[in-house]
């Protein structure tokens, strides 16, 4: 058994988006907001960028229970790229060919409340923000749904969701 659990940590290690932990655990790998731009735009998938502050119990409650859970990760790491954005730092970053601090970017897309999860299209265009703690099961949906295009194609999440939930015919 610790062979298998070995091979799967070498193997995950392997897969873009994932970085090797202490314990051999994989870890979600974050990148920049001016990074992730850059690689959504070249890998054409979309962005998450995760809105936090350092105070918020929120923020780590939603890294302990939602983006630890290895289901979110490999979604998240096959169809997102995957950004940090600091509401309260100084930081310097670029977006729509203006400069803004992460703090005045977070403000840009009027987050007032945290965490934030933004999601954008590969272009960097503003898909819609999703405000507050998302418990995981529902959180994994709602990246189904995006990272599958559901949104775009104007289909609703509850409809989307009760499609998911519906016993599958086979």
């Amino acid at each position: 058994m610790k062979f298998r659990t070995l091979m799967l940590a070498a193997l995950l290690s392997l897969v873009p988006g994932f970085a090797s932990a202490s314990g051999g655990r994989a870890e979600l790998k974050w990148t920049s907001w001016d990074q992730g731009l850059k690689t959504a735009a070249a890998s054409k998938r979309p962005m998450l960028v995760d809105v936090y502050t350092d105070r918020c119990g929120w923020c780590r409650r939603m890294d302990h229970d939602v983006y630890s859970r290895d289901d979110v990760r490999e979604y998240l790491s096959r169809h997102f790229v995957a950004v940090r954005l600091d509401a309260e730092s100084p930081s310097a970053v670029s977006y729509d060919s203006r400069r803004y601090t992460e703090s005045s970017l977070a403000a840009r897309f009027r987050v007032s409340g945290y965490p934030t999860t933004i999601f954008l299209k590969p272009n960097g265009e503003h898909l819609v923000n999703v405000p507050g703690y998302v418990q995981a099961d529902r959180f994994l949906l709602l990246l189904q749904y995006i990272g599958d295009g559901n949104l775009e194609r104007g289909e609703s999440f509850d409809d989307f969701v009760q499609k998911a939930n519906a016993p599958s015919s086979k």
